[in-house]
């Protein structure tokens, strides 16, 4: 018996997941290369309240042109 999907699978980094969304929606955005902007080396979320965790995990960046908005950072809290 044989499934309706394929048996190939291929990984997809967020932020080209999510600039692809973009596009199809009208946005002209474009997914960076991880690490690769400054925006990624700076801390996200202060260490100063418990509550508030520091595990981040980056997920890349999206360039938007055409817009207010140069850089989307994708982060992953927890």
């Amino acid at each position: 018996m044989h499934d309706s999907e394929s048996d190939t699978f291929h990984p997809v980094n967020k932020n080209v997941e999510f600039a692809h969304a973009l596009k199809e929606i009208g946005v002209d955005a474009e997914a960076k290369d991880i690490d690769t902007d400054e925006a990624e080396k700076e801390n996200c979320y202060s260490k100063y309240f418990s509550s508030t965790s520091s595990m981040v995990t980056n997920h890349g960046t999206i360039a938007l042109k055409g817009t207010n908005i140069d850089i989307v950072q994708i982060i992953q809290k927890g």
